[in-house]
Protein backbone atom coordinates (compact mmCIF):
# COMPACT_ATOMS: atom_id res chain seq x y z
CA UNK A 1 0.00 0.00 0.00
CA UNK A 2 1.43 3.56 -1.38
CA UNK A 3 0.09 5.17 1.75
CA UNK A 4 2.18 2.99 4.22
CA UNK A 5 1.15 5.11 6.66
CA UNK A 6 2.26 5.04 10.79
CA UNK A 7 2.70 6.73 13.77
CA UNK A 8 6.65 6.87 14.91
CA UNK A 9 8.33 7.89 18.37
CA UNK A 10 12.11 9.48 18.32
CA UNK A 11 14.17 8.68 21.56
CA UNK A 12 16.01 12.12 22.64
CA UNK A 13 17.24 12.92 25.67
CA UNK A 14 15.44 12.79 28.32
CA UNK A 15 12.43 13.70 25.70
CA UNK A 16 10.57 11.94 23.29
CA UNK A 17 9.61 13.50 19.45
CA UNK A 18 6.79 12.32 17.27
CA UNK A 19 6.11 11.84 13.85
CA UNK A 20 4.16 10.53 11.26
CA UNK A 21 5.20 9.06 8.11
CA UNK A 22 3.34 7.88 5.08
CA UNK A 23 4.16 7.00 1.46
CA UNK A 24 6.84 4.42 0.00
CA UNK A 25 9.60 6.51 -1.94
CA UNK A 26 13.31 6.48 -1.77
CA UNK A 27 13.42 10.51 -0.70
CA UNK A 28 12.02 12.10 2.30
CA UNK A 29 10.65 14.90 2.58
CA UNK A 30 9.75 16.05 6.09
CA UNK A 31 7.45 18.44 7.01
CA UNK A 32 6.99 20.98 10.28
CA UNK A 33 3.94 22.29 10.73
CA UNK A 34 3.24 25.63 12.40
CA UNK A 35 2.58 26.79 16.40
CA UNK A 36 -0.75 24.76 16.15
CA UNK A 37 1.65 21.85 16.94
CA UNK A 38 1.65 23.57 20.66
CA UNK A 39 -1.70 22.83 21.22
CA UNK A 40 -2.21 19.60 19.43
CA UNK A 41 0.64 17.29 18.48
CA UNK A 42 0.79 14.88 14.93
CA UNK A 43 0.84 11.21 16.64
CA UNK A 44 -2.15 9.16 15.87
CA UNK A 45 -3.07 11.49 12.82
CA UNK A 46 -1.48 9.71 10.25
CA UNK A 47 -4.63 8.97 8.09
CA UNK A 48 -5.96 12.47 8.86
CA UNK A 49 -2.75 14.43 7.74
CA UNK A 50 -1.45 12.11 4.50
CA UNK A 51 -4.26 12.73 1.91
CA UNK A 52 -2.60 16.46 0.98
CA UNK A 53 0.20 14.27 -0.17
CA UNK A 54 -0.61 11.56 -2.06
CA UNK A 55 1.10 12.66 -5.24
CA UNK A 56 4.34 12.22 -3.40
CA UNK A 57 3.94 8.70 -2.18
CA UNK A 58 5.34 6.49 -5.01
CA UNK A 59 8.69 8.75 -4.77
CA UNK A 60 9.25 9.85 -1.46
CA UNK A 61 8.43 9.18 2.54
CA UNK A 62 6.75 11.99 3.95
CA UNK A 63 7.63 12.66 7.48
CA UNK A 64 5.94 14.91 10.12
CA UNK A 65 7.13 15.29 13.35
CA UNK A 66 5.99 17.50 16.37
CA UNK A 67 8.36 19.20 18.21
CA UNK A 68 9.74 17.53 21.38
CA UNK A 69 7.80 16.22 24.62
CA UNK A 70 8.32 17.80 26.92
CA UNK A 71 9.28 20.93 26.06
CA UNK A 72 11.15 22.78 28.26
CA UNK A 73 9.87 26.44 29.25
CA UNK A 74 12.51 27.74 27.69
CA UNK A 75 13.26 26.28 24.05
CA UNK A 76 14.16 28.39 21.30
CA UNK A 77 13.73 28.21 17.69
CA UNK A 78 17.94 27.00 17.09
CA UNK A 79 16.99 24.61 19.54
CA UNK A 80 14.26 22.86 18.04
CA UNK A 81 16.28 23.02 14.83
CA UNK A 82 18.70 21.05 16.40
CA UNK A 83 16.40 18.52 17.78
CA UNK A 84 14.91 17.76 14.38
CA UNK A 85 18.46 17.62 12.94
CA UNK A 86 19.47 14.94 15.88
CA UNK A 87 16.11 13.33 14.98
CA UNK A 88 16.96 12.75 11.26
CA UNK A 89 20.60 11.56 12.92
CA UNK A 90 18.50 8.62 14.70
CA UNK A 91 16.34 7.66 12.24
CA UNK A 92 19.36 6.83 9.88
CA UNK A 93 18.13 9.92 7.65
CA UNK A 94 21.33 10.92 6.11
CA UNK A 95 19.56 14.15 3.69
CA UNK A 96 16.16 15.56 2.85
CA UNK A 97 14.34 18.20 1.62
CA UNK A 98 12.64 20.15 4.21
CA UNK A 99 9.34 21.85 4.24
CA UNK A 100 8.78 24.04 7.11
CA UNK A 101 4.72 26.05 7.19
CA UNK A 102 4.73 29.20 9.63
CA UNK A 103 7.10 28.54 12.67
CA UNK A 104 7.70 25.44 11.13
CA UNK A 105 9.66 27.77 8.96
CA UNK A 106 11.35 29.12 11.11
CA UNK A 107 12.94 26.26 12.25
CA UNK A 108 13.41 24.76 9.16
CA UNK A 109 15.31 28.49 7.76
CA UNK A 110 17.65 27.31 10.75
CA UNK A 111 17.94 23.70 10.29
CA UNK A 112 18.86 24.75 6.62
CA UNK A 113 21.13 26.99 7.65
CA UNK A 114 23.06 25.22 10.65
CA UNK A 115 23.09 21.71 8.36
CA UNK A 116 23.38 22.39 4.66
CA UNK A 117 24.89 18.51 4.25
CA UNK A 118 21.71 17.53 5.71
CA UNK A 119 19.37 19.90 3.46
CA UNK A 120 18.64 18.32 -0.24
CA UNK A 121 16.04 21.33 -1.01
CA UNK A 122 13.94 23.59 1.50
CA UNK A 123 10.57 24.97 0.96
CA UNK A 124 9.45 27.92 3.27
CA UNK A 125 5.87 28.50 3.37
CA UNK A 126 4.27 32.05 5.01
CA UNK A 127 6.78 32.24 7.31
CA UNK A 128 8.76 35.16 8.80
CA UNK A 129 12.86 35.50 9.15
CA UNK A 130 12.31 36.94 12.14
CA UNK A 131 9.37 38.32 14.43
CA UNK A 132 8.60 41.51 12.99
CA UNK A 133 5.44 43.71 13.95
CA UNK A 134 2.78 42.02 12.28
CA UNK A 135 3.65 38.69 13.48
CA UNK A 136 4.45 40.46 16.90
CA UNK A 137 0.99 41.76 17.39
CA UNK A 138 -0.45 38.75 16.62
CA UNK A 139 1.64 35.88 18.75
CA UNK A 140 1.56 38.43 21.50
CA UNK A 141 -2.66 38.63 21.22
CA UNK A 142 -2.74 34.78 21.23
CA UNK A 143 -0.50 34.64 24.88
CA UNK A 144 -2.39 36.70 26.16
CA UNK A 145 -5.89 34.56 25.45
CA UNK A 146 -3.62 31.72 26.08
CA UNK A 147 -2.50 32.69 29.58
CA UNK A 148 -6.12 32.86 30.56
CA UNK A 149 -7.17 29.93 29.28
CA UNK A 150 -9.33 31.83 26.82
CA UNK A 151 -9.23 28.93 24.09
CA UNK A 152 -12.33 29.78 22.06
CA UNK A 153 -11.14 33.60 21.28
CA UNK A 154 -7.78 31.95 20.32
CA UNK A 155 -9.42 30.10 17.99
CA UNK A 156 -11.51 32.48 16.41
CA UNK A 157 -8.65 34.70 16.18
CA UNK A 158 -6.54 32.70 14.34
CA UNK A 159 -9.35 31.54 11.93
CA UNK A 160 -10.05 35.24 11.31
CA UNK A 161 -6.29 35.98 10.40
CA UNK A 162 -4.93 32.86 8.74
CA UNK A 163 -8.11 32.45 6.29
CA UNK A 164 -9.70 34.01 2.89
CA UNK A 165 -12.94 36.12 3.17
CA UNK A 166 -14.49 33.45 1.15
CA UNK A 167 -13.42 30.97 3.62
CA UNK A 168 -14.53 32.82 6.48
CA UNK A 169 -18.01 33.06 5.22
CA UNK A 170 -18.91 29.10 5.31
CA UNK A 171 -17.18 28.23 7.93
CA UNK A 172 -17.72 31.05 11.14
CA UNK A 173 -20.67 29.38 11.95
CA UNK A 174 -19.03 27.23 13.50
CA UNK A 175 -17.48 29.25 15.67
CA UNK A 176 -20.35 28.69 19.00
CA UNK A 177 -18.10 25.05 18.95
CA UNK A 178 -14.49 26.06 18.91
CA UNK A 179 -14.52 26.66 22.52
CA UNK A 180 -15.50 23.49 23.14
CA UNK A 181 -13.43 21.32 20.93
CA UNK A 182 -9.77 20.83 20.97
CA UNK A 183 -8.70 22.65 24.21
CA UNK A 184 -5.47 21.34 25.43
CA UNK A 185 -5.20 20.41 29.40
CA UNK A 186 -2.27 22.60 29.34
CA UNK A 187 -1.30 25.65 27.62
CA UNK A 188 2.52 25.48 28.40
CA UNK A 189 3.71 24.23 25.29
CA UNK A 190 1.59 26.39 23.38
CA UNK A 191 3.37 28.89 25.04
CA UNK A 192 6.68 27.59 24.74
CA UNK A 193 6.74 27.71 21.47
CA UNK A 194 5.14 31.07 20.88
CA UNK A 195 7.74 32.99 23.11
CA UNK A 196 10.26 31.10 20.76
CA UNK A 197 8.65 32.68 18.00
CA UNK A 198 9.05 36.36 19.55
CA UNK A 199 12.96 35.47 20.01
CA UNK A 200 13.29 33.96 16.76
CA UNK A 201 15.93 36.11 14.38
CA UNK A 202 17.58 34.42 11.15
CA UNK A 203 18.25 37.12 9.13
CA UNK A 204 22.02 36.44 10.28
CA UNK A 205 21.90 32.67 9.17
CA UNK A 206 19.98 32.95 6.00
CA UNK A 207 23.20 33.66 4.02
CA UNK A 208 24.53 30.28 4.82
CA UNK A 209 21.62 28.71 2.98
CA UNK A 210 22.81 27.30 -0.36
CA UNK A 211 20.13 24.26 -0.80
CA UNK A 212 17.57 24.90 -3.98
CA UNK A 213 14.98 27.09 -1.87
CA UNK A 214 10.72 27.65 -2.35
CA UNK A 215 9.56 30.22 -0.86
CA UNK A 216 5.64 30.26 -1.01
CA UNK A 217 2.92 33.05 0.62
CA UNK A 218 0.01 34.61 0.69
CA UNK A 219 -0.28 38.28 -0.09
CA UNK A 220 -3.16 38.41 2.19
CA UNK A 221 -1.32 37.14 5.22
CA UNK A 222 -2.29 38.91 7.87
CA UNK A 223 0.02 36.67 10.56
CA UNK A 224 3.69 37.49 9.04
CA UNK A 225 2.96 39.69 6.02
CA UNK A 226 3.33 39.09 2.65
CA UNK A 227 6.69 41.26 2.98
CA UNK A 228 7.87 38.44 5.06
CA UNK A 229 8.15 36.15 2.46
CA UNK A 230 9.79 38.94 -0.28
CA UNK A 231 12.14 39.34 2.63
CA UNK A 232 13.38 35.72 2.41
CA UNK A 233 13.54 35.52 -1.63
CA UNK A 234 16.08 38.26 -1.37
CA UNK A 235 18.18 36.74 1.14
CA UNK A 236 18.78 33.54 0.11
CA UNK A 237 20.27 33.58 -3.22
CA UNK A 238 18.93 31.68 -5.94
CA UNK A 239 15.20 31.32 -3.75
CA UNK A 240 12.38 31.08 -5.87
CA UNK A 241 9.44 33.20 -5.05
CA UNK A 242 5.45 32.42 -5.64
CA UNK A 243 2.50 34.74 -3.53
CA UNK A 244 -1.11 33.63 -3.93
CA UNK A 245 -2.89 37.10 -4.73
CA UNK A 246 -5.44 36.47 -2.84
CA UNK A 247 -5.23 33.98 0.12
CA UNK A 248 -3.00 34.55 3.28
CA UNK A 249 -1.02 32.67 6.13
CA UNK A 250 -3.82 29.29 5.61
CA UNK A 251 -2.65 29.06 1.63
CA UNK A 252 -1.35 25.70 2.01
CA UNK A 253 -4.44 24.95 3.23
CA UNK A 254 -6.79 26.82 1.08
CA UNK A 255 -4.58 26.38 -2.78
CA UNK A 256 -5.39 23.20 -4.54
CA UNK A 257 -1.84 23.79 -6.45
CA UNK A 258 0.04 24.13 -2.83
CA UNK A 259 1.26 21.05 -2.87
CA UNK A 260 1.29 20.73 -6.65
CA UNK A 261 3.66 23.70 -6.54
CA UNK A 262 6.35 21.77 -4.22
CA UNK A 263 5.90 18.26 -5.78
CA UNK A 264 7.16 20.65 -9.45
CA UNK A 265 9.45 22.14 -7.64
CA UNK A 266 11.11 18.83 -5.87
CA UNK A 267 11.53 17.53 -8.95
CA UNK A 268 12.04 20.00 -11.54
Amino acid sequence: MLWNAKSECVSLDKARMDCVRFGSGGKNLIVLPGLSDGLAGVRGKELLLAPPFRAFFERYTVWMFSRRDPLPGAFSIADMAADQAEALRVLGIERAAVMGVSQGGMIAQLFAADYPERTEALILAVTAPYANETVRACVTGWIRMAEKGDHKSLMIDTAENSYSEAYLKKTRKAYPLLGMLGKPKSYARFLTSARAILAFDARPSLGRIVCPTLILGGEEDRIVGAEASCELHRAIAGSELFLYPSLGHAAYEEAKDFNERVYRFLEG
